[in-house]
């Protein structure tokens, strides 16, 4: 991909589109608006904006119960998603999927999965289909640290790399599953040191520079795109919130975080517009204004939405 001036512009905004909508949500939920669990993305935003950069409407996504951010960066409608947290009718899924849930086929976002190890399975079957009718398109699979100990996430690359599919599998690699360091759940420094078991190539990149990111991804979609497999990339992040909100964070030092958040990849992407004159601080506020207007349009669009019927209750339901 040529990063252009207009498309680092377009990651800042997509990144701040995220920061700005988890925050609010963050906010609605200590309210009591937002049913069920949420969690959030804030301070992972250079991984989904600098994968998604590379991708197409036609190129599919497999996502996390962290799945917001994803959503965003790949063109999901925020109003819609909003609804859906709240749970709505307009929503995504009519209000019945809630958070961790989100899908839009249209824009070949597969769907937020509550089931961790959940999605590169189905990552798998997308790259299949894609093989198949030979339409160049690729699956992208985001997982976390987490779910790169599952059953089903090693399955899924073993049988990417032997029919050779067109799937890039991105690690976001936060250091914690839950509450537990990766420290000691892993006897490798790197989830992808893992790629050379099943042939294909791994990648470590700083998770919180979305150019390191976009040129990483970039060069493992086109891989996919040219018929020649798979590849395992590990985005090395960190969330600045718990788990899920309420988490207290009991496992983790603040110092951790302020050291986190030191490299926090909206500013750091921030100060690189404005030294190569890209941005001005004008142009920054203007940004976020926009942001801010739009975020208070989905809410509102949200709020005013009515719930799903009671007679609705079974309708869209396979189990």
């Amino acid at each position: 991909m040529d990063l252009t001036n207009e498309r680092l512009v377009e990651m800042y905004i997509a990144m701040n589109k995220i920061r700005t909508f988890e925050n609010r949500v963050a906010e609605l939920f200590a309210d009591g608006k937002i049913p069920g669990f949420v969690h959030l993305y804030v301070g992972e935003e250079a991984v989904a904006t600098g994968v998604c950069a590379n991708l197409t409407d036609k190129d599919y996504i497999t996502s996390t119960h962290r799945g917001h951010g994803h959503l965003i960066a790949k063109g999901g409608d925020i109003k819609l998603m909003m609804a859906e947290l709240f749970g709505k009718k307009t929503g995504y899924c009519k209000g019945k999927g809630g958070s961790m849930h989100i899908a839009d086929l249209d824009l070949g976002i597969m769907g937020a999965n509550g089931i961790v190890g959940g999605g590169p399975p189905l990552a798998a079957g997308a790259a299949l289909a894609c093989q198949y009718l030979d339409s160049k398109s690729v699956a992208v699979c985001f997982f976390g640290d987490g779910a790169s100990n599952q059953g089903t996430t090693h399955e899924a690359m073993n049988l990417a790399t032997c029919w050779k599919l067109p799937v890039v599998f991105i690690n976001e690699n936060n250091m914690y599953g839950i509450s537990s360091c990766t420290i000691n759940s892993m006897c490798v420094p790197n989830v992808a040191d893992r790629a050379a078991a099943y042939d294909m190539p791994g990648v470590v990149v700083d998770g919180n520079d979305v150019v390191a990111v976009c040129e990483a991804a970039g060069e493992g979609i086109d891989r996919a795109r040219q018929g020649r497999g798979p590849s395992l990339i590990e985005c090395k992040t960190y969330r600045h919130r718990g788990h899920f909100e309420g988490d207290p964070c009991a496992y983790r030092d603040d110092s951790e975080l302020e050291e986190w958040k030191e490299k926090d990849p909206i500013p750091r992407l921030e100060q690189k517009l404005k030294e190569m004159g890209v941005l001005t601080d004008e142009k920054i506020q203007e940004i976020k204004d926009k942001l801010q207007n739009d975020l208070a349009e989905a809410e509102k669009f949200a709020e005013e939405s009515p719930f799903p019927d009671v007679s609705e209750l079974l309708e869209d339901v396979y189990s």
